[in-house]
């Protein structure tokens, strides 16, 4: 089976950055859309970055401006470069694999999200 594994977070102050990763195994080829998900204590999981196999990106509002997430196909990981980050931003990220949506606008994020990794925890002091 998909196995995601994420590394990276970690506690910094806000305004500072930091970069997720997400190691990918346990399939071959396999045109996965990849997201990043965050969930803080009390708040539902929020999906924060999405990235299909071909590299279009949507991102959340929240996010948007400040994440960037990318993919390097050879080292079979995804990133999420997280700048300017707030306190707001301090959650549990997660990795997490599925299919793709596309409207007439293009690329509309990850759907049906099959493998999670574990979770990497973020958290930003003002």
């Amino acid at each position: 089976q998909v196995q995601l594994v994420e590394s990276g977070g970690g506690s910094v102050q806000a305004g500072e950055s930091l970069r997720l990763s997400c190691e990918a195994t346990g399939y071959r080829g396999g045109g996965f859309c990849m997201a990043w998900f965050r969930q803080a204590p009390g708040k539902e999981r929020e999906g924060v970055a999405h990235i299909d196999s071909e590299g279009s990106t949507f991102y959340a509002d929240s996010v948007k401006g400040r994440f960037t997430i990318s993919q390097d196909h050879a080292k079979r990981t995804r990133y999420l470069e997280m700048l300017s980050l707030k306190p707001e931003d301090t959650a549990m990220y997660y990795c997490a694999a599925g299919g793709s949506r596309y409207s007439s606008g293009g690329f509309d994020g990850c759907s049906g999200m099959d493998y999670w990794g574990k979770g990497t925890l973020v958290t930003i002091s003002s």
